[in-house]
């Protein structure tokens, strides 16, 4: 009952979402049939990663924030499809920042949701602001794992996803520094009661949705 309850939340989440998947499933017929593996690849490689998020909720029993669900599909489309197929990194100087910079702040936001659940909502178990910093650093680790996934990508399937190599990647952890800050910081504003609007607002829904994760939370 509550996996169903759960699937049936995921599925009133805007239709964006559900556009995105059909344009990656046409993409994969259509590039199979012309025999453009490697595209379709990439196509089933976005599909794929854009379900993650929706397995793991259901094998951990995580009701996501629609918003913050419907957000990372958007990045994984945008950074893998979009990116790489129609090559927007190229195009666009500022795709590349965006990503990142979104990217980072997400993972800033993640990692200080998983620190929270770790110490069940207890907002006093530390300091608020080392509760931060570990929020930081677990978005500084997934950004430099993204980027070694970057790097093998571009050496066992021949894309471009580094650019211009060291100096491509250099530019985006400094990105990913400035967005793991972002994020850690609204997580620090959360736990202070500075705000409850905009990222710190998306803890509290996360929070407010999975209250069974946060057991000493008492706000």
């Amino acid at each position: 009952m509550y996996r169903e309850e759960m699937f049936m939340k995921l599925s009133e989440i805007s239709k964006i979402v559900y556009l995105i998947w059909a344009i990656l499933l046409l993409e994969l017929v259509v590039a199979i049939f012309n025999r453009h593996y490697s595209l379709a690849y990439i196509a089933l490689v976005t599909f794929a990663l854009s379900l993650v998020p929706m397995i793991f909720a259901s094998r951990f029993h995580i009701q996501l924030p629609v918003y913050f669900f419907a957000g990372i599909v958007l990045f994984i489309f945008g950074t893998i499809y979009l990116g790489e197929v129609f090559d927007f990194y190229e195009r666009y100087w500022w795709w590349d920042v965006l990503m990142h910079g979104g990217s980072a702040i997400g993972f800033g936001l993640i990692g200080f949701i998983f620190v929270f659940i770790l110490f069940e909502g207890d907002r006093y178990a530390a300091p608020h602001w080392a509760l931060g910093f570990i929020a930081f650093c677990i978005a500084m680790t997934i950004g430099a794992v993204w980027e070694i996934f970057e790097f093998l990508m571009d050496q066992v399937f021949g894309l471009n996803m580094q650019k211009t190599g060291l100096i491509d990647t250099m530019w985006d952890m400094i990105v990913n520094t400035v967005g793991a800050l972002i994020g850690a910081a609204a997580g620090y504003g959360y736990l202070q009661g500075l705000s409850r609007r905009g990222l710190g607002g998306v803890i509290a829904e996360f929070v407010a949705k999975n209250r069974q994760l946060f057991k000493q939370n008492k706000r």
